[in-house]
């Protein structure tokens, strides 16, 4: 997975040097007790072999259970600053003293940063004493592909929008600060929306207070494009029309692997392209771009996918064919050898076969193409002002109540609020049809921004008119633009990233001034020794043209998303930059709304 100009490989470089100087500061062998939520990430940061380098020999998960005996010297408790944690730290550590078992050092290490209220709660436990340390472990980006790093932060704008905790967005500062680290200072600063103005201040602060400390490394990255997600709560809740996206829509996408029904690949069980779990009949998929077939399509248009991998099936029965051409012992001794590579690329065309053949199923079945007609017609800002027949047809039906929310979050957000009698209809339908324990979810949906009382006129109409957000007839097997990651929809976010570039946001201010939040455009001046070797003044004009951008999203951001910004990446011939992406979780409508609901009683 090695790519462009500028790869998120060095900061997994530069994370693993972090990991490796506090593994090897404990001499002798190591077990880590892991917080489960972090074992799926830190996988894209050091794998098990890896850590068995570093005499690690035992691993373990957080929970109420008593550890497995072992023998090493020392326990390392890795986890993330969650008070609820340290409870299961405390009650582990007390079985662990009471078995006995030799003398051990305890560690704790917490991701990223050491919590004072999670040294509070140990001291009430009486344990904070037992830790022979307790240390902080900047994990703050997770690489999940050259050109794309997450913070796997998914509660992220619940906690702005719901809790007012704004920790996420000083992680996020921190995490820029990190890459500028390694690529040196970002000259031109944008952003859209207030959690962009504050991460930019934040970035402000602590560049003020590294004094002259700063990293001398020629600026590799010419534009920050700060994207707050309260900017665009449209591309959320639309459905993703890509391979990636739907993948994630109905499996869901977890550190570059996902899960599937095991029946699909009977055939393929014996193979090394995924796991089957025996037991309850789950294969899981690593999704790696290094894998050239998954890389080809990841961002396809669903439409595109079967002719493209039919088109693969051929030629692995044309490859396999040319054993009949092979005449002499030369080239029997060249088919041979190329077997091994056909073999592999023959194992990839049957996984992905499979897979699209899972998600057409999904798609036939159920509500799937009405509830996505529906929401074209929405985007579309038709009949957004009143009760919809098919909602409620839904809701009479029961269909999902994510779906169902989806659907309303966005006719609200299109048409600006909906009409308070529209608002409580819907309300009223979902509570006497769901039950009364999703209240507090319709509660937390209107602070969070998705469900409110109309409020003057909506402004969609103009947004989509000037950046062109609906496209009729766009080509899905050769796109010419990005709607075709929706089927004729642009994502509202990669829009404003687009005409940042050409015309310019100066072109759209009317735009800009009706979407939510400040708009920023800043400079960060470059020591002049940078600026002399970069042939830079860092001025807002540099970097423009060519070069390379990260946008940032601050809340999440959907594969559609990521593949618009390839898409354009994809025409750097035009003189455009080349499109990094750096997000705080990725997100699909229903794991966006689930992040919002409240939890039911368990």
């Amino acid at each position: 997975m090695t790519g462009g100009k500028v790869d998120f490989a060095l900061i997994r470089e530069a994370t693993r040097l972090e990991l490796v100087k506090l593994l090897d500061g404990i001499p002798g062998t190591k077990a880590i007790v892991w917080d489960e939520k972090l074992a799926g990430p830190f996988s894209q940061v050091a794998d098990y072999a890896f850590l068995r380098t570093h005499d690690v020999c035992k691993m373990y998960y957080i929970n109420n259970s008593k550890l497995p005996p072992n023998n090493v010297a020392h326990i390392i408790f890795l986890s993330r600053a969650h008070t609820q944690l340290m409870d299961l730290i405390n009650q582990q550590l007390r079985m662990e003293e009471a078995l006995g078992g030799g003398k051990k050092d305890y560690h704790l290490w917490l991701v990223p940063r050491v919590s004072l209220l999670c040294e509070q709660r140990l001291e009430e436990h009486g344990v904070h004493g037992t830790f022979a340390s307790i240390r902080e472990l900047p994990l703050l980006l997770y690489r999940l592909d050259s050109d794309l790093t997450s913070m796997e932060l998914p509660m992220c704008y619940r906690d702005l929008h719901l809790g007012g905790d704004p920790t996420c967005l000083f992680l996020v500062a921190q995490a820029l600060m990190t890459i500028q680290g390694v690529f040196g200072l970002i000259p031109n600063i944008y952003g859209k929306g207030a959690a962009a103005k504050q991460v930019y201040e934040l970035m402000v602060r602590m560049r003020r207070e590294m004094g002259g400390n700063e990293p001398q490394v020629t600026p590799q990255i010419d534009q920050l494009i700060l994207i707050d997600r309260s900017v665009d709560l449209i591309t959320p809740l639309a459905t993703q029309l890509t391979y990636d996206g739907l993948i994630d829509q109905f499996f869901t996408i977890n550190n570059c692997t996902v899960k599937l029904p095991g029946e699909k690949f009977a055939a393929q069980s014996n193979s090394d392209s995924g796991t089957v779990d025996n037991a309850s009949e789950i294969k899981t998929i690593q999704l790696n771009s290094s894998e050239e077939l998954y890389a080809e399509i990841r961002d396809f248009n669903f439409s595109a996918v079967g002719p493209r991998l039919s088109h693969h099936a051929k030629s692995v029965v044309a490859q396999y064919e040319e054993r009949h051409t092979a005449k002499t012992v030369g080239e029997l001794k060249q088919f041979v050898q190329k077997i091994p590579q056909m073999e592999a690329y023959k194992q990839s065309v049957a996984t992905h076969t499979a897979i699209a053949e899972l998600i057409q199923e999904r798609i036939t079945q159920g509500i799937f193409w009405p509830a996505l007609q529906m929401e074209q017609e929405f985007l579309k800002g038709l009949d957004t002002d009143k009760v919809n027949p098919f909602v409620e047809q839904c809701i009479a039906q029961k269909e999902s109540l994510n779906t169902v929310l989806r659907l309303i979050c966005l006719q609200c957000t299109v048409n600006s609020g909906l009409k308070p009698r529209v608002l409580e209809h819907y309300k009223r339908d979902i509570i006497h049809t769901y039950g009364y324990q999703h209240f507090l979810t319709l509660e937390n949906l209107e602070k969070a921004g998705l469900l409110y009382p109309h409020q003057g006129r909506s402004t969609y109409a103009v947004v989509r008119k000037t950046l062109q957000l609906t496209v009729d007839d766009v080509s899905e097997h050769d796109p010419t633009d990005m709607a075709y990651v929706h089927s004729g929809y642009a994502p509202l976010s990669s829009r404003l990233v687009e005409f940042l570039q050409v015309p310019g946001w100066r072109a759209i201010t009317g735009v800009l001034q009706v979407l939510p939040g400040p708009t920023l455009t800043e400079t960060q001046q470059l020591p002049s020794a940078l600026r002399q070797r970069r042939g830079s003044g860092g001025s807002v004009q540099s970097g423009l043209e060519g070069g390379t951008a990260l946008v940032f999203f601050i809340g999440g951001c959907t594969y559609s998303e990521i593949a618009a910004l390839r898409f354009l990446s994809s025409r750097v011939d035009q003189g455009g930059p080349e499109y990094i992406i750096a997000t705080t979780k990725i997100i699909n409508g229903d794991t966006f709304l689930e992040s919002i609901a409240e939890p039911l009683p368990t």
